[in-house]
């Protein structure tokens, strides 16, 4: 087999909300981690963003978003599951899944059809938002982080703390700076979606968390 012919060996499906998905540059400056993952990975990986904003796990199942990847998906592929945002929306039932019974339901529908193809299920928490009051930032997802980590111990899956790595990085750098990865600083008011520049500095985080596990995939960062 030649060097090219050895090229994307690795297919990582993406499954998540707006804070994942790929924009179009009439969106710009709005983006998602998963337009830019793939620069932190070598050339024998390559990501299927099927990401879309307003999602939740439900949704995205109801709508036949997991079918689709799941009709594609092959053996040793990847699918890396990011969901809890609009689980949270109450307001939408269409949405709204509660986190410690219809969520982690939801999360094994995308687990054991990873499974049944032979594919690799990684669970990824909610990103953090922009959430900051007296002087700490704040994970507003918190049950969903749990149920998540909760699925991933009982299904035996690896999970990536994105929303703790997130709010350690927003912590580091400080209010202003995490500012600026916002839309906020853009419009002046949304505090859940990234410009580029933040979308780059979260796919980076998931490359630097899948790196320091203990996968397979982890030498591909």
């Amino acid at each position: 087999m030649t060097a090219n012919s050895e090229k994307n060996n690795i297919t990582i499906y993406l499954a998540g909300d707006s804070t994942v998905q790929t924009y179009s540059e009439s969106s710009a400056p709005q983006a998602g981690w998963g337009q830019y993952i793939a620069d932190y990975f070598n050339e024998d990986v390559r990501f299927i963003n099927k990401a879309i904003g307003g999602r939740s796990s439900k949704s995205f199942v109801v709508e036949g978003r997991l079918t689709a990847i799941l009709e594609e998906i092959q053996p040793n592929d990847y699918l890396f599951i990011q969901m809890g945002h609009n689980d949270a929306t109450v307001s939408k039932p269409e949405r709204y899944t509660e986190p410690y019974s219809e969520y982690k339901q939801y999360l094994k529908m995308y687990i054991d059809g990873a499974r049944d193809r032979q594919a690799i299920p990684l669970l990824i928490t909610p990103v953090g938002r922009l959430h900051y009051e007296e002087g700490q930032f704040l994970n507003d997802f918190q049950d969903y982080c749990t149920a998540m980590e909760q699925v991933a111990e009982e299904e035996h899956v690896p999970l990536l703390d994105l929303m703790t790595m997130s709010l350690k990085h927003f912590t580091t750098i400080g209010y202003e700076s995490a500012r600026e990865l916002f839309m906020i600083s853009h419009n002046g008011t949304d505090c859940t979606h990234f410009i580029d520049k933040g979308a780059r500095v979260i796919a980076k985080l998931v490359a630097d968390g899948i790196k320091e596990m203990n996968m397979k995939l982890s030498s591909y960062v």
